[in-house]
């Protein structure tokens, strides 16, 4: 299996409405971080990973990312994937298998999230498993807020449940996935659909988990975006708590 994993779909198109009034004139999507817009960290992220293809879903201000990405001069390519009515994340990838081509193994990350982790870490133990995906997962002082794993010994999701009432444990889904080809298989055959609602817990005991080693936080309220707009340095995180609410020459855009 090659090491390489150069394709990456970026989840953007959500309304970002806990952020109004900010996502009444752009999408969360394209939020600035000491004037740097989300998408344009996870670009930079993308390119560090070795990742040449990037496919972004638009719904909310579509003409807006549409824009940005027309602008950007990055030897990641942009894919540009629009979305009348929204599918759900695990909808998006379902609708958009001939990205990943013949690749064996590509990312899945959400787009509202600044992370400051040890991604290639990450992408390492995936290559060590034979399972169908790796979950990225952190420690959450909120477990009732988040998709909630178990694992085993070896690191096999054995139970995955989404905002439990009585959490088994405190391992929250960091929106961050590797997944390999056979996950097409198991999607299930509707339009519109959720990885963490109908996707993931039918996963247990064919999935992995990984806990990441650094720093992440859901820009998706107010007070998150403010602290991060705080505590984000310009260069890069480092400084945000692992413990946080998260429940070259232009390559062009192409266009779906």
């Amino acid at each position: 299996m090659s090491e390489d994993i150069t394709k990456a779909f970026l989840l953007a198109a959500g309304l970002g409405t806990r952020l109004r009034p900010l996502t009444d004139t752009i999408p969360k999507c394209l939020a600035p971080i000491h004037g740097t817009p989300l998408l344009g960290i996870w670009l930079g992220i993308c390119q560090q990973l070795g990742i040449r293809d990037v496919l972004i879903n638009t719904h909310h201000f579509a003409q807006e990312v549409r824009t940005w990405a027309q602008q950007q001069k990055s030897p990641v390519r942009i894919h540009l994937f629009h979305e009348e009515n929204l599918l759900g994340s695990a909808g998006t990838v379902a609708a958009n298998r001939d990205f990943i081509g013949g690749d064996d193994d590509f990312f899945i990350f959400y787009a509202d999230n600044l992370v400051d982790a040890d991604l290639e870490a990450l992408k390492s133990f995936h290559l060590r498993h034979s399972g169908v995906m790796t979950i990225a997962l952190f420690h959450t002082p909120k477990p009732e807020n988040c998709g909630i794993v178990s694992l085993d010994e070896s690191g096999r999701i054995t139970s995955f449940e989404e905002k439990p009432l009585h959490p088994q444990s405190d391992l929250g889904n960091a929106g961050i996935y590797l997944a390999r080809r056979g996950l097409f298989e198991l999607l299930p055959r509707r339009p519109v659909m959720d990885f963490g609602r109908d996707v993931i817990p039918g996963l247990a005991g064919q999935a992995w988990g990984y806990v990441l080693d650094g720093h992440l936080l859901d820009i998706g309220t107010p007070e998150n975006y403010q602290r991060a707009l705080a505590e984000w340095p310009i260069a890069g995180g480092r400084h945000l708590s692992v413990n946080s609410t998260l429940g070259g020459p232009s390559m062009g855009v192409q266009k779906k």
